[in-house]
């Protein structure tokens, strides 16, 4: 047998026999009961010869149909029979309905449903930073551990969920989160650890199909519709990627089984932590139907209140209600939202997203008022900025500045370089960020400051050489090479630029 993809070292487990497998699954399910507002369809509202969708809090059966032959020779850790698998990719030779990711070329109905045997997995890990710190630090397992907000005004990065009972949630300030649990233990943000963990996550996803579309450091949308021949059905698929994370990473993920991102995306949120639920083609409307609308994805809290004042309540409701009735509530974008609450989303997943900007950006303990203060913190991002560019070999021709003030106002400003003056150099960075800050500030005390770079150059992008350089040398470019070797082995504090020490950083978050 040939196939595109090859096996992951784990794949042995899925091997096909002869032997059928009733259709039923009852799918890995979270340790804990559902919530009472996540719970899926229920029983009366699925036809009357399926079983519904959830039996009892924490159990999911799949919802996908039973009319294709089953792989055989169930995986070892698998605790209910095996499902159907296709052997089918779906449709590539018709347009599809989005021009890019995200956006519709059309308000009105798709015009082709979506392949029935397409399936899509958005695959989500379980309170991600908090579930690192407690696998590197034992003592902190089953605690309520928060990961950021231990400054004055320092916001949530995210909690275990021993937190969460708490009513703690990622972008709750650290005052709040403290008063709700007094008992909680704050924990610094590892980025560096969450990252490479996280990379390490990536690649086991890449072993299960090249289309993996990245949402960021802990989900991703996986299309595994050409995997089914090596690894079985989606569900199968799902099951051998949760057991493959948590084997390498000591972590749970939580996985949604489904034919269009959207519900995937749903599907994933309700069994957490270490759920799997499946939703099947021929039950969408019915999973969908009794969730509350704060579910629909890319509806904000003001598009929610505006549906919940006019008595739209749930995703069932938007499905009902007439679209020139819907219109008058969300406008242009009622179509686009009636669509995705009746599971019609054809978006592709796509792999290829690429880093768009990089940026960092701090917050101070107290408003900052000295100009110098402010010179040497961009200086810093700056050289942090630069570091990263130069990491993952990029060159950019706009940089950004962005400034808060003690008021929360914020305001960006940008200036784009000539196609051939692509930079990754900190001190390039700085210069354009300090001028960009000098027209902007006016004395006021500042909150935050940040840098950031984007618009690479391509390879056609060739900056003009000096008249006197030696072809082929780029010197400032080997001086900042030097430089990040030993900031790599020795910190990064071991070697600055003139002029960057200061003994008056002011105090950040």
């Amino acid at each position: 047998m040939s196939s595109d993809y090859p096996l992951a070292p784990w794949s042995g487990h899925a091997r096909k026999s002869t032997r059928a497998q009733p259709a039923a699954v009852t799918v890995d399910a979270s340790v804990e009961p559902v919530p009472t507002d996540s719970a899926v369809a229920p029983a009366e509202s699925a036809p009357a010869d399926r079983a519904p969708l959830v039996t009892k809090p924490g159990i999911c059966r799949s919802a996908r149909p039973s009319t294709e032959p089953a792989p055989t020779e169930p995986t070892p850790a698998e605790s209910a029979p095996a499902e159907s698998a296709t052997a089918d990719r779906a449709p590539t030779d018709r347009a599809p309905l989005v021009t890019k990711p995200g956006i519709f070329r059309s308000a009105s109905p798709s015009t082709e449903p979506i392949p029935a045997d397409r399936v899509i997995l958005h695959a989500d890990m379980d309170a991600f930073y908090a579930a690192v710190e407690q696998r590197d630090h034992p003592e902190l397992r089953g605690r309520p551990v928060i990961v950021g907000g231990g400054q004055r005004r320092g916001v949530v990065a995210t909690c275990s969920y021993e937190a969460r009972r708490f009513g703690v949630h990622s972008a709750m300030p650290g005052t709040e989160a403290r008063r709700r649990c007094p008992h909680g233990i704050f924990v610094a943000p590892r980025m560096e650890v969450y990252s490479a963990v996280a990379r390490q996550i990536h690649s086991i996803f890449a072993h299960f199909t090249p289309l993996v579309e990245p949402l960021s450091l802990d989900e991703a949308f996986l299309d595994v519709t050409g995997s089914q021949r090596l690894f079985g059905s989606g569900p199968q698929i799902a099951r051998q990627l949760k057991e493959a994370v948590l084997r390498d990473t000591g972590l749970t993920v939580s996985v949604g089984v489904a034919p269009c991102k959207f519900v995937a995306k749903v599907a994933s949120d309700l069994e957490k932590p270490d759920g799997l639920v499946d939703v099947g083609a021929d039950q969408i409307q019915a999973f969908l139907a009794p969730l509350s609308v704060s579910r629909l994805w890319g509806a904000g809290p003001v598009t929610q209140q505006r549906l919940l004042s006019a008595g739209v309540r749930t995703l069932g409701d938007v499905q009902q209600l007439p679209l020139e009735d819907l219109a008058k509530i969300l406008g242009d974008r009622a179509a686009h939202f009636q669509r995705l609450c009746n599971g019609d989303d054809p978006r592709p997943v796509v792999p290829e997203r690429g880093v768009k900007s990089v940026s960092h950006e701090t917050t101070f303990g107290e408003d900052l008022h000295n100009r110098d203060q402010c010179h040497q913190i961009l200086f810093e991002l700056s050289e942090k900025v630069g570091r990263r560019l130069r990491r993952q070999g990029l060159r950019g021709r706009t940089i950004h500045l962005k400034l808060r003030l003690g008021d929360f106002s914020t305001y960006t400003r940008q200036v784009s370089l000539h196609p051939g003056e692509a930079t990754a150099d900190d001190r390039v960075i700085y210069q354009h960020a300090r001028t960009l800050f000098q027209a902007l500030w006016s004395g006021a005390g500042i909150r935050l400051l940040g840098v950031g770079v984007s618009d690479w150059a391509t390879a056609a992008d060739v900056r003009q050489g000096n008249l006197f350089e030696t072809p082929g040398v780029d010197r400032d470019a080997q001086i900042l090479e030097v430089m990040d070797r030993l900031r790599d082995r020795f910190g990064s504090a071991v070697v600055r630029h003139a002029g960057a020490a200061s003994s008056h950083r002011p105090r950040t978050k």
